[in-house]
């Protein structure tokens, strides 16, 4: 198999597993209790917490853990309606993850104002739109830092400062680019930022939200767990696989590795591009998470595409993969003003440090074979 879904998920490190195992064999008492054992559950929850705002550039106090990016999204936008006098609005891009605007649809349902901020042909956010939507106050502006399927790093600091200049928090959806990029909340500003674990290589069901000192939270699940902002007893396994994925994610952003999956990422686009007509690539020429590639083949639907990869044990997706499954235009392409026959037929490959040049050029291979042809008869009919 050649794994190219990395955005979708990432295989877990051996020393994650590892800890989790730890974890689940050794460290099983309830952090919450007062024995010995729970405390030194507690301990280990402490240190895990350290490990994973050190790769955020946080303070240990303001990691909240919660059980996915989704949750932590939510978690955000909820606690910035929550403060009192906040308006009943808020402000995100139209390139969001499917699962914040599932959330700021159900808001909306409920009577908050969603106000929709445009991105430009590249996928990169409009930030001269934003004080215009601002005018009339927001309870909060939420924005992600790299694009899921396009991988097109966004303005996020440019977007914290206006919105700073109008009175309204942010909160980032960091999920991509934790572990693959730097990620700095100090010196963000953000007064939220979210992140999950199985993006860097380590385990599902785990994910944080950073929460800034000193700002306003209600919890959406009361509870005397995590500073009292989210209740449940914490996955510790899940907290303990998530620190040896942050320690690792930590020492590889200091090497070349981002480098070299970059490299290869180029090579897949231009071995494409030689290989094959009409191959277009979205979001190239702006800034782009070094493992991300989103490219469409002519007018060839993306389940036609994924297919002949899958026959071959390729795994790639259409788009987001929590959207994938059908051939529905990508909403986040169709924002960027690409046509709706390109944007059904985009294919994202995601790559990882477990991705070799042996990889790209068998990618290369197989769909030059499956697809030159398909290409062609689509170019003579």
């Amino acid at each position: 198999m050649i794994y190219l879904d990395n955005n979708a998920t990432t295989r877990p490190l051996p020393a994650v597993v590892a800890a989790v195992a730890e974890a689940l064999n050794v460290h099983w008492a309830n952090p919450s209790s007062k024995h010995p054992a729970g405390q030194e559950a507690r301990r280990l929850l402490t240190e895990a917490r350290a490990e994973v705002a050190r790769l955020l550039g946080a303070q240990p106090a303001e990691v909240v853990f919660t059980a996915s990016a989704t949750e932590a999204n939510a978690m955000a936008l909820h606690a910035a309606l929550a403060v009192p006098d906040a308006p009943r609005r808020l402000v995100l891009s139209a390139i969001e993850h499917a699962g914040l605007q599932q959330v700021a649809k159900a808001l909306a349902g409920e009577g908050v104002e969603v106000l929709i901020l445009p991105v430009d042909t590249h996928g990169v956010i409009v930030t001269a739109a934003l004080p215009a939507l601002l005018a009339d106050g927001a309870a909060v502006v939420s924005v992600m830092a790299a694009n899921n399927e396009t991988g097109v790093i966004q303005p996020v600091a440019e977007v914290v400062r206006l919105a700073r200049a109008a009175g309204v928090p942010v909160h980032v959806d960091a999920t991509q680019m934790a572990g693959r990029l730097p990620v700095d909340c100090a010196a963000l500003g953000a007064r939220f930022v979210s992140v999950s674990a199985h993006k860097l290589h380590g385990p599902k069901g785990i994910g944080a939200l950073v929460v800034k000192k000193g700002a306003p939270f209600a919890p959406l699940l009361p509870g005397q767990q995590e500073r009292k902002r989210r209740g449940g007893t914490e996955n510790f396994p899940g907290i303990a696989g998530f620190a040896a994925a942050a320690r690792h994610a930590l020492a590889s952003l200091s090497g070349a590795e981002g480098l070299h999956i970059a490299a290869l990422r180029d090579a897949l686009e231009a071995g494409l591009a030689a290989a094959l007509p009409d191959v277009r690539v979205f979001g190239a020429g702006v800034p782009r998470l070094p493992n991300t590639t989103c490219m469409a083949f002519g007018a060839l639907d993306a389940e036609v595409v994924l297919q002949r990869l899958a026959r071959a044990g390729i795994c790639a997706s259409s788009g987001s993969a929590c959207s994938a499954g059908g051939t529905a235009a990508s909403h986040v392409l169709l924002a960027m003003g690409v046509e709706e026959a390109a944007a059904r037929g985009a294919v994202r490959f995601s790559l990882s440090a477990d991705t070799t040049p042996g990889d790209i050029a068998t990618v290369i291979q197989i769909l030059q074979a499956a697809l030159a042809p398909l290409l062609a008869e689509v170019l003579t009919a």
